[in-house]
């Protein structure tokens, strides 16, 4: 029976208090059990803290994820592809103090390379830094994940991604269904069987052990010529893709799933996501 677990994407928006470490038990008294380390900005955290926090989230039963700085570039240009390593290196170092289980991380650009196929050849090479720093920390348990981009000009399609983590040791795709919405204009995660080749792809190409659990983000979101603009709130109709939908495609696929609200208002949309996905599924899934 799948079991899935909804959390925001950063510090909930609507906890008073700016101490990190009331957010674990300030989740689960909402009654969710997720949480991503949003270190988009840099990695900013002390050890002794992020040691603390990762205690308290054990302690509530909250499973932690981080989200690696924004830039990020591994396939660009020597200095850029230099600072994204060492961003990355403290990112899996973080993660591995807090007990965080996958550094979700945007692989990089086309625009520096001859073709895609270049771009991807170089995210690989220069992620096997990381990984190897990985190994020398002791991180054994921190997965690396290659997100499913949204804009045009970015490596991370499916593909891309799953060939990333084909190529190096305890990588496995993020992947972000309105991302994959955007990227294809609409035209993609609208219905049950999108979801279910998303998953079937993954599967068969990386075997089951990524998919417990498949690590998800989530929200509605705005599109354009390039792809994404703007990540959207559940309640807005006018701009997909459907939760719902998504949701029935797991459970039909019958794998386990850690949920992540990047919607606005991040928490309350954790929330509708976890009670439209109890709606959908019923006694065939666990939801935690």
């Amino acid at each position: 029976m799948p079991h899935y677990r909804y959390g925001p994407a950063g510090k909930p928006i609507t906890m008073k208090s700016s101490d990190l470490l009331k957010a674990p038990a300030f989740l689960r008294e909402m009654g969710l059990s997720a949480m991503e380390y949003e270190a988009v900005r840099g990695v900013n955290i002390k050890e002794e803290k992020a040691r603390a926090f990762g205690e308290e989230a054990r302690s509530r039963n909250v499973l932690l994820s981080l989200h690696a700085p924004y830039f990020l570039n591994l396939a660009g240009k020597k200095s850029t592809v230099e600072a994204s390593i060492q961003r990355l290196k403290e990112s899996v170092a973080a993660a591995y103090w807090m007990g965080a289980y996958v550094v979700v991380f945007h692989p990089g650009y086309y625009k520096d390379s001859p073709s895609r196929r270049e771009a991807v050849r170089k995210v690989i090479e220069n992620l096997n830094q990381v990984v190897e720093y990985r190994t020398e920390i002791g991180a054994h348990g921190v997965w690396l994940g290659p997100e499913t981009t949204g804009r045009a000009s970015q490596v991370g399609d499916l593909d891309e991604t799953i060939l990333i983590a084909q190529s190096l040791e305890k990588v496995r795709p993020v992947v972000d269904f309105a991302h994959l919405y955007a990227r294809f204009f609409g035209r993609f995660i609208t219905k049950i069987d999108d979801v279910l080749k998303v998953i079937e792809k993954i599967e068969s190409s990386l075997g089951t052990e990524v998919l417990k659990p498949l690590h998800i983000h989530f929200s509605k979101i705005e599109f354009g010529k390039g792809g994404e603009r703007e990540h959207r709130t559940l309640d807005e109709e006018k701009y997909g893709p459907d939760f719902k939908t998504v949701c029935k495609g797991l459970c039909e696929a019958g794998v386990d799933a850690v949920i992540i609200s990047e919607s606005p208002v991040l928490e309350q949309d954790a929330l509708k996501m976890k009670a439209q996905c109890l709606e959908v599924c019923g006694d065939k899934c666990i939801v935690d």
